[in-house]
């Protein structure tokens, strides 16, 4: 079953719809589960949205709620006050979000008047600098060389994380991407990375990142597949790449092993190759502009999250205690 697929089960199936959406009319279930099915794209956002509804609802049926007309704003105020207890403010502020689109969602399809959710605030939250582990060039660079690079295994590793490292791409776009989207214009190398909302994004290549890619295409034989996933899974038996796009977790666990195997303390994971890359751009002398349009950001506002050059400060002044 595809990911789209198993992302829309939870709210297509009959039987696992909440009670508050049962307990409606055919039209009712209809709109509810278009949300999902027609209204939100993003197989990754539907799962968050799914689990977010189902848990509010649940809790709205424990405390006497039997429709969806009935949900008030104190519900949804209290279950946020609940949540607030128990996650972090930009975790509830999402919930609050997937609430507040479904309720949009029924108001525009005249099955509720109004929205329960709309005039109900979420906690405060700022953030001015990103919480995902960076790391030094250095320690970049010593992650790159120590992949071995004698099987398809290594290859694919090694132009994924510099993938992620020099064109500072999403793993979700990097694993999305085909054959076909690594190609030569102007006598040089290009990607072409498939960014949320359907954005596309084309980017020449680092000489580092042009070496890495031609190498693995070259070296497992992908080239002549050109419709097929640009990264797979490697089989167990054979120990070469199927034609099963590699999924998210699996990249996330290479990128740990990786890590481990070259001796690096810092925690990494898949997101911090494109705050890694940012950051060692502008250290380089780069414009936060032009960061922000490498990075497909439409704001300025969300690159500077990914810029830790201000930690290295920091650290300089701390080492002034002169004890």
């Amino acid at each position: 079953m595809s990911n789209s697929n198993s992302s829309l089960a939870p709210v297509t199936s009959g039987s696992m719809l909440p009670a508050l959406v049962t307990a409606g009319d055919e039209r009712a279930r209809t709109r509810f589960v278009e949300f999902f099915a027609s209204n939100i794209r993003n197989p990754h956002t539907r799962r968050a949205y799914a689990r977010t509804i189902g848990e509010f609802l649940a809790w709205c049926d424990r405390r006497g709620v039997k429709a969806l007309d009935e949900v008030r704003p104190l519900h949804v105020a209290a279950w946020i006050e609940r949540q607030t207890r128990r996650y972090s403010a930009p975790t509830v502020k999402q919930q609050l979000a997937a609430v507040r689109h479904l309720f949009d969602w029924l108001v525009t399809g005249q099955i509720v008047a109004v929205n329960p959710a709309s005039s109900v605030r979420g906690p405060r939250h700022s953030v001015k600098k990103g919480k995902t582990p960076v790391l030094e060039p250095g320690e970049a660079r010593k992650l790159l060389d120590a992949i071995e690079t004698d099987g398809d295994a290594g290859l694919r590793d090694r132009a994924l994380i510099g993938l992620m490292v020099y064109t500072f791409a999403r793993i979700g776009a990097a694993l999305s991407m085909k054959v076909e989207d690594v190609y030569s214009e102007r006598r040089r190398l290009w990607v072409r990375l498939h960014e949320k909302g359907g954005k596309r994004h084309e980017m020449p290549c680092h000489h580092n990142l042009e070496q890495y890619l031609l190498a693995y295409i070259e070296g497992t034989g992908i080239g002549g597949d050109p419709k097929g996933p640009l990264f797979r899974t490697i089989g167990r038996r054979t120990k070469r790449l199927t034609r099963t796009p590699l999924p998210q977790a699996n990249a996330w666990a290479m990128v740990r092993r990786r890590a481990r195997q070259a001796g690096l303390a810092t925690k990494v994971c898949n997101h911090s190759f494109r705050a890694t890359g940012i950051t060692a751009y502008l250290k380089n002398g780069g414009t936060l502009e032009k960061a922000a349009a490498m990075a497909n950001h439409s704001s300025t506002r969300t690159t500077q999250l990914y810029d830790r050059r201000s930690d290295e400060v920091t650290l300089d002044e701390v080492e002034r205690v002169g004890i």
